[in-house]
């Protein structure tokens, strides 16, 4: 299923699957994809973030990944993910786990939506949404 997600500032994207397979205007995108869902968010659309520190504290590690995924990031650094368990639950949800920050998968759709303050408003992991703020 295709889906083109878009933002206030009027850019989109539209994901096919867990990659990216165009980027342009809504306009643009409805006329190339026609038919295509739109997810339409308030705030700025850009790529997900990195997580380049220290994993945040939860409870399980399921629940550490989803506050990576909470913050709109769709990648962890490897030196940062120190039990199996941690490691699965990235793998579970997608998330990469990266050698060095340059290393992500530029053409996989990883997305996130911020508000003016910065916030996370919703996050596209390898083009699932995973977080969605309410």
């Amino acid at each position: 299923m295709l889906t083109i997600h878009t933002a206030d500032e009027g850019g989109a994207v539209a994901v096919e699957g867990a990659r990216i397979a165009g980027v342009g205007t809504l306009t643009e995108l409805q006329a190339r994809f026609s038919g295509a869902r739109v997810r339409s968010w308030p705030g700025t659309l850009g790529p997900a973030r990195i997580h380049e520190g220290p994993l945040p504290d939860a409870p399980s590690p399921r629940e550490r990944i989803h506050a990576v995924l909470k913050s709109g990031a769709t990648a962890v650094l490897e030196q940062y993910v120190d039990s199996p368990e941690l490691r699965s639950a990235a793998h579970r949800n997608d998330v990469q786990i990266l050698p060095h920050p340059t290393a992500a998968d530029e053409g996989r759709a990883d997305l996130a939506v911020f508000d003016e303050n910065g916030e996370c408003i919703a996050t596209v992991c390898a083009g699932r949404l995973v977080h969605r703020r309410r």
